[in-house]
């Protein structure tokens, strides 16, 4: 198949007239081709447009001259660098970060080609809600949130979203799409309201749920029960009569065993304070707008599950930490949702309205001790001693002095790069906040 460009050729970026050098195809789509390239010595991706597509989006260069000169809302996002042109070529292109090979779509998650930890699953959707709220906080529309525009690292839950050149300003309704279907919000599929920052919530919802429980919030007993799943039929499902599988109130639409395993398998795992989250976001959030979650709240409780991760010591596998069903169930203690032993709480420490396991790999982050969300640099991490293995602490890594009070009352400083003992009872003053060991 012939590219619209070809290996070895030069394009111009259009503002610092730099020469952008072809390397090679990495793949294609409805609106264009994308190429490996080399600007300025560095490895940059360029995406360039069929000029077909060109004459059906007539603001689309307009949408990437803003976007550009706005920038990027934080490094999460491939977003355009500059744009691209060359003589004698039709159309344009613009060149953006190009996406390491350890990210991987979210499509193959869902097919079930990953496994990752649930670390990595609440870590991908904490990135997911806090760079969607800074994209809304500049003002930008993102039009077509789904998991065919995310790629993220299995290892570690780093994202990376993509497909920005759809981003338009919130309240414009030239050019861009309306989004993927299953991820739309009700108003759009009924064609009663174009995409917008209130759309683009009801869409992160259904990709949180996807991520968490590799499946589609609205498809359930309805959507078995469907023998062609055509346009009338997905407008009905998703549009007109969408119901929550896990609505509380209507039972119409629950998963079937043997069809939909995963939601029935994965619900119960979550802590009642995310269901309660989807609950909302599915039922009273479903058709009224001012209803729906907020991406700070979504990122507060992806923070809040991330923290309530505790391993099983009899095999290994991540559960989590719930303290309302743990009052429910009147202090006994709850079982491993893999083999059924019976959990052992580790060690945790309370900061302000905040719980965080204290497990072998826990680390406390600038939000924690009451400053900035950053979750590229922690300030503390749990450790084992240097002499005994037995003997696990706290260690300091921010620039701040924090003071310690032992059960006993004994005070004691400690510096960066210094670690305090996990004890119950130890009282730590991080400074802005107070922490308490427990149990």
């Amino acid at each position: 198949m012939d590219q619209l460009l070809t290996n070895n050729q030069t394009v111009i970026t259009e503002s610092s007239h730099s020469p952008c050098t072809i390397e090679r195809l990495l793949g294609s789509g409805g609106q264009g081709e994308v190429y490996q390239c080399q600007l300025g010595g560095q490895p940059t991706a360029l995406k360039w447009y069929y000029p077909h597509y060109l004459q059906n989006d007539r603001s689309l260069r307009s949408r990437l001259q803003n976007a550009i000169h706005l920038g990027t809302p934080n490094t999460k996002f491939l977003w355009p660098i500059e744009l691209v042109s060359a003589e004698g070529i039709p159309g344009f292109g613009y060149v953006m970060p190009i996406r390491h090979p350890r990210y991987k779509g979210l499509n193959d998650l869902m097919m079930g080609r990953l496994d990752p930890s649930f670390r990595a699953i609440t870590t991908a959707c904490l990135q997911l809600t806090d760079s969607f709220l800074e994209i809304h906080a500049k003002g930008f529309c993102y039009r077509d949130i789904s998991f065919g525009n995310v790629f993220f690292d299995p290892s570690t839950g780093d994202v990376l979203i993509c497909d920005n050149d759809n981003v338009v300003e919130n309240g414009k309704t030239e050019g861009g799409i309306l989004g993927t279907p299953r991820f739309m919000a009700p108003e759009v599929v009924r064609n009663e309201a174009l995409p917008s920052t209130e759309t683009d919530l009801f869409s992160l919802a259904v990709l949180l749920f996807y991520l968490l429980t590799i499946s589609h919030p609205l498809e359930g007993a309805k959507e078995a029960n469907i023998r062609c799943l055509d346009a009338p039929a997905m407008n009905k499902l998703y549009g007109t009569e969408p119901v929550f599988i896990f609505d509380p109130q209507d039972t119409s639409n629950r998963p079937v065993p043997g069809i939909h395993d995963n939601p029935l398998a994965y619900w119960p795992i979550y802590p009642q304070f995310l269901q309660n989250l989807f609950i909302r976001a599915f039922t009273a959030g479903m058709n009224n707008v001012d209803q729906r979650i907020r991406e700070s709240e979504w990122r507060s409780a992806m923070i809040k599950l991330r923290d309530s991760i505790l391993y099983c010591h009899s095999c290994g596998s991540e559960n989590f930490y719930d303290g309302d069903k743990l009052q429910q169930m009147g202090g006994a203690s709850p079982s491993c949702w893999s083999c059924d032993q019976t959990l052992k709480i580790p060690p945790r420490i309370r900061i302000d309205q905040s719980v965080i396991m204290l497990n072998r790999d826990t680390q406390l982050f600038p939000h924690h001790l009451g400053n900035a969300y950053q979750f590229d640099r922690p300030v503390a991490e749990v450790s084992r001693h240097p002499t005994n293995p037995n003997i696990w602490g706290l260690k300091n890594l921010s620039s701040t002095r924090w003071t310690i009070t032992t059960a006993e009352g004994n005070m004691k400083n400690i510096e960066p790069n210094q670690s305090l003992t996990l004890a119950v009872g130890t009282k730590i003053n991080f400074g802005q906040v107070m922490g308490e060991i427990r149990l």
